[in-house]
């Protein structure tokens, strides 16, 4: 790839080799190329259930359990959810594309017409999920124009037996796993 020419000029490393600088938009595409799960993380502020959709989620430690998942900095949902302390990760199934839409737009009711229950630490639990954590919020850090959360499993579930498959994302858009 080269870069472009609103890029920086080459640089050095402190190895003494150069290095091309890039822009914004070949990071991004250079990234879209490592498919994800998607999730809705979800919490409960003063006015009632608030939620995201992250596409940036993963385990962390095993002991303790943690988990980690990065949002905008710019994000007005996961101050909301911060200020109460825990969370909840809703890892959704290939079936539920219209909820990952749902939860990625700003502002209005998001929850209106969404079937989910409460979960045991209180927690919105959206209903379909393939996979349930809740979490405490047991650090965040600076990432850049994102902050870096860390989450304590406190309860999980994968509610049912049947086997389903994920929410994939890939090169910008939802995928289905060839099993």
């Amino acid at each position: 790839m080269t870069a472009s020419p609103s890029a920086a000029p080459r640089g050095e490393s402190p190895a003494g080799g150069t290095f091309e600088t890039f822009d914004e938009a070949s990071f991004r595409q250079v990234l879209a190329r490592f498919a994800t799960g998607v999730v809705v993380v979800t919490g409960t502020a003063g006015d009632g259930p608030v939620g995201l959709t992250c596409q940036s989620f993963s385990s962390l430690s095993l002991d303790p359990p943690l988990v980690l998942l990065s949002t905008a900095r710019t994000s007005r949902t996961w101050p909301r959810i911060e200020a109460s302390g825990r969370f909840a990760v809703n890892v959704l199934g290939d079936d539920q594309r219209d909820l990952s839409e749902r939860f990625a737009v700003s502002g209005g009711d998001k929850f209106a017409g969404v079937a989910w229950r409460q979960g045991a630490l209180g927690n919105p639990l959206l209903d379909g999920a393939i996979a349930h954590l809740e979490c405490d919020v047991h650090a965040v850090h600076d990432g850049g124009d994102h902050v870096i959360v860390i989450g304590r499993v406190r309860a999980l579930e994968a509610p049912g037996l049947e086997e389903r498959a994920p929410l994939v994302y890939f090169r910008s858009a939802y995928r289905t796993l060839a099993g």
